[in-house]
């Protein structure tokens, strides 16, 4: 069974392993690379199971611990061509590490076939990846959009899960102490995915066959757990949870554990 291990997930930082404490790929490295090893260490995932590092996008809360991190592990960084040109330029990764493009085709790493899917942020080449692990099973993450596109839904449509951004509770924001202009970037077509739209994407996905959905990068500011749950289970009133499909909430920072899909 594919394993998918939540290290970190919040609009402070994001990162995840997908595969078996053999091989598997690292998705974002948004912490330090201190709280990484620990956070990996608290799952029991060794060092040389991280065949290669992906990147969503070039916002600090995905690459803060990047620059440290490829130089303890020494494996390559895929991400798209303007998000790889972006990191180069702030020095975020040293021209000795070893780097591909991941637009428009399937790469092959840690025992998993991994395909890029363009998402709609305000970073460019910003993607989300869909995985096919050793066993035959599909996943894939899905966060920071300001909306989700039939392209992106054709990306996620037959994964047996999917970590799904739940970033806001539409009220809260609005009620919230961030400036006007950030809440408008926010909101934006570029921004992130609210409760509700989430919940709207939750009931395409278990309509098309995923059981198993993990809601992600919620802002600890403009949301909740209990809030985006809610939601979410609302959206899938025509399916039964824990029978047709199980809702999780990645957390801010790994207790340890992961989701077997």
């Amino acid at each position: 069974m594919g394993r998918f291990y939540p290290l970190f997930s919040s609009s402070k930082g994001n990162s995840s392993f997908v595969g078996t404490l053999q091989e598997g790929i690292l998705i974002d490295a948004g912490a330090s690379c201190k709280k990484i090893l620990a956070a990996l260490a608290c799952n029991s995932i060794p060092l040389s199971a991280i065949k290669g590092i992906f990147i969503t996008h070039s916002h600090s809360d995905h690459v803060q611990g990047l620059t440290v991190l490829t130089k303890k592990l020494n494996v390559p960084v895929y991400g798209s061509t303007e998000t790889l040109a972006y990191l180069f330029s702030r020095e975020k990764i040293s021209s000795s590490v070893r780097t591909f493009p991941v637009d428009g085709k399937m790469i092959l790493c840690g025992g998993c076939e991994i395909t890029a899917f363009p998402t709609m942020h305000d970073a460019a080449g910003s993607v989300g990846f869909r995985i096919r692990t050793a066993d035959d099973r599909l996943c894939a993450v899905c966060t920071d959009l300001g909306r989700v596109t039939p392209e992106v839904k054709q990306a996620l449509k037959g994964c047996d899960m999917v970590l799904l951004e739940a970033n806001y509770d539409p009220e809260m924001l609005r009620n919230g102490d961030y400036p006007q202009n950030l809440k408008q970037r926010i909101t934006s077509g570029y921004g992130h995915l609210s409760n509700q739209e989430s919940a709207e994407t939750a009931n395409f996905l278990v309509r098309n066959g995923t059981t198993r959905i993990l809601l992600g990068h919620l802002s600890q500011e403009n949301n909740q757990p209990v809030l985006a749950g809610m939601a979410v289970v609302n959206g899938l009133k025509p399916f039964r949870q824990n029978i047709d499909y199980l809702l999780g909430i990645a957390p801010v920072e790994t207790p340890g554990g992961a989701v077997v899909f």
